[in-house]
């Protein structure tokens, strides 16, 4: 346990020394949260809006438009948390690959540590600092919306946000350590990042809201850890600004619009519980573990 730990803090080190590794993790946060924001914030809101005044109801426009903005922005936060889960994991595994690449890893190889301490080592290394950046994301959206005199999240929800981070953050990083497993090169890393970076916005239905997804192409989406991942979060940001905003409308306005947006995830007819999408990420996270000391296990014995 101890390589283990002296091999986290090594990585964690190296990443944070490199200024170019953080500054490009909190560029890609910062695109992301313009193009939510900028582009599809106002157009998320207005249709909000719309589906209120169909309702019928004789209701306060500007309160209904503030209730819509502030849902979708916290709609959007939780798009970001969990795209930064895996960015982030992504972007710290690139030490492994870069030492593979300048032949340290074969250093530690032949070091009297364990092939999984090794990997376990740079799996917690990247839990670490992407919990940490998505932690980071929260407090300054918290503050964002403290100092705009917008309602934060309350103790509770923070707390269970924070459970979620770290088990989403866990799980790619491990998918990220199995891939850098394939990966020889830092330029064919940066080329898958740059691949993940743009693909992650849309199978979380980050960009496009689930009702705006083909069937087919939603169904597929459905069996990804992205997507239940952002529910989860979804679920937590939105809680109470979904109450607000649809207060004084039958349970189905609400409910449809939970799962236009990705908020909860309907599977056979039947919606996917918040605690079977857990179960889903832990089990995930654990085999793409055994998974990687498996083929890690065969290189070695390859390499005798």
């Amino acid at each position: 346990m101890k390589a283990v730990i002296n091999l986290v803090k090594r990585n964690v080190l190296i990443f944070i020394r490199d200024k170019g590794a953080v500054f490009f993790s909190i560029l890609s946060m910062l695109i992301v949260l313009g193009l939510m924001i900028l582009f599809l914030g106002n157009m998320n809101s207005e249709n909000i809006v719309a589906v209120l005044e169909r309702a019928g109801n004789v209701r306060d426009a500007d309160k209904d438009k503030a209730n819509a903005e502030y849902l979708i922005q916290m709609w959007t936060l939780a798009g970001i948390l969990v795209t930064n889960a895996v960015t982030v994991a992504m972007t710290v595994m690139g030490n492994m690959v870069k030492d593979e690449a300048r032949n340290r890893l074969a250093s530690f190889f032949i070091a009297p540590v364990k092939r999984l301490e090794i990997g376990l080592g740079y799996i917690f290394s990247a839990w670490v600092i992407g919990t940490s950046m998505c932690l980071i994301t929260l407090a300054v959206s918290q503050i964002y919306l403290a100092a705009t005199g917008q309602d934060v999240l309350a103790g509770g929800a923070v707390l269970r946000l924070f459970g979620m981070i770290a088990l989403n953050t866990f799980v790619y990083a491990a998918i990220a350590y199995l891939l850098a497993l394939f990966i020889h090169s830092e330029s064919a890393w940066s080329g898958l990042l740059t691949v993940i970076g743009t693909l992650v916005g849309f199978v979380g239905a980050i960009y496009l809201p689930m009702s705006m997804l083909p069937e087919k192409v939603a169904d597929v989406l459905k069996c990804l850890p992205v997507l239940h991942g952002a529910a989860m979060m979804r679920v937590v940001c939105t809680e109470d600004a979904v109450k607000n905003t649809f207060a004084g409308l039958p349970e189905e306005f609400a409910s449809g619009f939970r799962e236009s947006m990705g908020i909860t995830v309907v599977m056979n007819g039947e919606t996917v519980s918040f605690g079977a999408q857990a179960v889903y990420l832990i089990i995930l996270g654990v085999s793409v573990i055994i998974a990687a000391a498996l083929v890690s296990r065969k290189k070695a014995m390859r390499d005798r």
